[in-house]
């Protein structure tokens, strides 16, 4: 399990990496957002862990432009500031947990395990994307779900990768055609609807549990 710790005061820092590989993490460290902003779009990791404020951009900006760039790793806030409306700005920019100072180091490491664990954004590593028992090896382009291999269409599997960078994300029509299909593609078409079918007989339909799923009158999600 791969972790990024954010925190601009080294005594902290230092303490959390240390916990944090005597469990058996690896652990990368940054004294400021924009470092880690850096190390978070150039490597993958299971559970970011970031402070609020610290230098270059704080850690809401840095959990915002993560999620901008489609990055969709569990992050856990760490902050002084423990007023209910200082901890819905964290959830409200992105954060999965808030933890607030000072805590036992027991705690972080229990909410750190919860994040790592959750099936529903495992990255397995840098080439491989992965949404409960169904991943894709971007390298070989091979995708599988539980286990078997599920052959696809070119188009069929760009749809399949934009679904995955974008996991739990409500996904419109127009978002999908812009990112899939080409700047001039006609959007009066039906083709979205035709190859999302597509894809759910391949990825869905012998599944007992669904991934794609629809949201009326506002696009497709995937999630379980």
């Amino acid at each position: 399990m791969k972790i990024l710790v954010v925190e601009d005061e080294p005594k902290t820092l230092y303490a959390i990496q240390q916990g944090l590989t005597e469990n058996f993490y690896e652990v990368d460290i940054a004294f400021d957002g924009l470092i880690a902003k850096q190390l978070a779009l150039r490597k993958s990791y299971n559970c970011i862990i970031t402070d609020v404020i610290m230098p270059g951009i704080n850690g809401q900006m840095l959990i915002q432009e993560l999620r901008k760039a489609g990055i969709q790793t569990p992050v856990l806030m760490l902050s002084a500031l423990g007023e209910s409306e200082d901890k819905i700005a964290g959830f409200d920019s992105g954060a999965d947990q808030y933890l607030v100072k000072p805590f036992q180091f027991a705690e972080l490491l229990a909410r750190v395990r919860a994040l790592t664990k959750r099936s529903t954004e495992t990255i397995i590593n840098t080439n491989t994307l992965q949404f409960a028992d169904l991943v894709v090896n971007l390298d070989t382009k091979v995708v599988k779900r539980d286990n078997q291999i599920i052959d696809l269409t070119v188009l069929e599997y760009r749809l399949l990768e934009f679904f995955l960078r974008n996991q739990g994300k409500v996904l419109s029509k127009n978002l999908i055609a812009e990112n899939v299909w080409d700047v001039n593609f006609d959007k009066g078409t039906n083709y979205i609807e035709v190859y999302i079918n597509y894809l759910r007989k391949k990825i869905d339909k012998n599944f007992n549990k669904k991934l794609i799923h629809t949201v009326f009158g506002m696009g497709y999600v995937l999630r379980e």
